[in-house]
């Protein structure tokens, strides 16, 4: 039972358990820095954030009243890049420095209710803490003996708004490197969801036949699947295709979106396997020895590749420390018409801070009904017509 003046409620929660890395990660043990061995800085930190109910909102699993499950999945998939994170800190028994044994031990993450709204909670801003510290996972940080670099707690309230904590130690992850963690975990959560959204946009936006059927590509990259993997400094193209079917009139009923970005974590999915991958280029050998020519523009297809991931912004200074934006002219790659990329918005416009520049080809006539399909987002992405 907890209280915020003279508002009571109570809380459930359910068991901690551990999520994993959704692939194989490396192993091993890593040695912290001067830097991390800061003996003033051997804490768990604790950040809670605040959502409000957002009944609009498209979500990745489906169902609208669970955001631990959309955060635990991306989590597991976030979990293959920032493998250490999975692993366990302890002291070294040689030298007393801290250590991170890269085993994907897991993460512990917890669910808990809260029956209140969290306005009512004046969505914690100015909270006690002896009430806040309800809404974070505790845990004890031994680091002579070993503890977790990180932890979650999801809160979900009775009005649908939600809290997401986050423990990290400071040993591991200051600051900014909590934020990048952080907003990593955000992009993974939300991104298949997004391209769903677009691709319903595009299809109703060019008023296809709703008997007909439409496809969305997704590009994949698989450098990180293969085994062995592929040579230090390998420039060469390392990504395949997997195709999302369906027909008009499904992808645009109101009631089937859960199913679409259901189908398209599926996908997905499929084609991080090895089988699906051997049986991928295959085709593509076989179409090359009959000399196909290349898909051009249907409409009815669109091909989505998140550029998000590609590591170009914060590398490409010359020195200057000045880079502030990119873009991407038409490569008359499928046609344009069909090609849909997500970037990242430019760093001079404050608005968009956090948020996803979505470059998209359409005819003139049918970007006016794609933009409003597109605003009905809280925070609409920004958009550039390319036709």
């Amino acid at each position: 039972m907890g209280s915020l003046g003279n508002i009571p409620f109570t809380m459930e929660m359910k068991s901690i358990f551990l999520v994993k890395p959704s692939t194989h990660t490396p192993s091993g043990v890593l040695s912290l820095s001067t830097l991390d061995n800061n003996p003033n800085l051997e804490r768990i930190g604790h950040i809670i954030f605040s959502y409000q109910a957002n009944h609009e909102s498209y979500v990745a699993n489906g169902n609208s009243n669970d955001p631990a499950c959309i955060i635990e999945e991306a989590l597991s998939k976030l979990l293959v890049y920032y493998y250490p994170l999975a692993g366990k800190l302890k002291r070294g028994s040689t030298d007393g420095k801290l250590l991170i044994n890269c085993n994907a031990h897991g993460v512990p993450f917890s669910v808990a209710t809260a029956h209140c709204n969290l306005s009512s909670l004046n969505y914690l801003d100015g909270i006690d803490l002896s009430i806040a510290r309800q809404f974070v996972l505790d845990l004890p940080s031994d680091f002579n003996n070993g503890c977790h670099p990180l932890m979650f707690q999801v809160t979900k309230f009775s009005c649908g708004g939600f809290t997401v904590a986050m423990g990290m130690a400071h040993s591991v992850l200051d600051g900014f490197g909590a934020a990048q963690v952080f907003r990593a975990l955000t992009e993974i959560a939300s991104k298949k969801a997004l391209g769903a959204y677009i691709w319903r946009s595009k299809c109703r936006a060019l008023k296809l036949d709703p008997n007909g059927k439409t496809v969305l590509r997704l590009v994949v990259g698989i450098r990180q699947f293969l085994n062995p993997p592929l040579p230090n400094g390998y420039y060469g193209n390392a990504f395949i295709n997997v195709n999302v079917i369906m027909t008009c009139r499904d992808l645009i009923d109101q009631g089937s979106f859960s199913e679409v970005v259901k189908r398209i974590k599926e996908s997905k999915k499929l084609a991080s396997t090895m089988d699906y991958m051997r049986k991928a280029m295959s085709i593509m050998e076989k179409r090359r020895q009959l000399h196909s020519q290349p898909d051009g523009a249907t409409g009815a297809f669109m091909v989505l590749s998140d550029w998000r991931q590609l590591g170009v912004k914060g590398e490409t200074d010359f020195g200057w420390k000045s880079f502030v934006n990119m873009i991407s002219l038409p490569w008359n790659i499928y046609g344009d018409v069909d090609l849909c990329l997500l970037m990242s918005p430019s760093k001079l416009d404050h608005s968009m801070k956090g948020g996803v520049k979505v470059l998209v080809s359409l005819p003139r006539a049918s970007m006016a009904k794609f933009k409003a399909e597109m605003n009905v987002l809280n925070h609409g992405p920004h958009f550039t017509s390319l036709l």
